[in-house]
């Protein structure tokens, strides 16, 4: 019998113009997929991640933002967000396409103290 760990994905890029963004929601699925605690964390650009609205017409790029919608059909709750990084972005909570719990950065660090992995894409 495996144990459970605690994984945390740490989103820190824009969701388009590198391939960052889309590994990690990938990486994600699979994680969740062997039944492991899974949670993301969105800081810095990364926050852009869960902006509504997204369109990505013009640069040609499947917009993939709509699998963070399904992300709660993989048992996958735990989106965290940086505070600062909103606020910095100018962004609010209801900008966002999913439920996220916001945190202060001091409130992420303790949290990533508690995982078993943390993974930064």
């Amino acid at each position: 019998m495996s144990e459970m760990k605690k994984f945390m994905f740490v989103n820190r890029k824009a969701p388009y113009g590198t391939i960052y963004a889309l590994e990690s929601l990938e990486v994600v699925l699979i994680t969740a997929a062997f039944d492991q605690d899974v949670s993301l964390a969105f800081l810095d650009d990364g926050v852009y991640q869960l902006k509504k609205g997204q369109q990505t017409k013009g640069i040609e790029t499947k917009n993939f933002s709509p699998a963070y919608r399904a992300l709660e059909g993989y048992d996958i709750e735990k989106l965290y967000v940086e505070k600062e990084s909103l606020e910095a972005r100018g962004i609010v909570e209801e900008d966002l396409l999913v439920d996220v719990t916001v945190l202060t950065r001091a409130e992420m660090g303790a949290l990533m103290d508690e995982q078993d992995v943390v993974l930064s894409f």
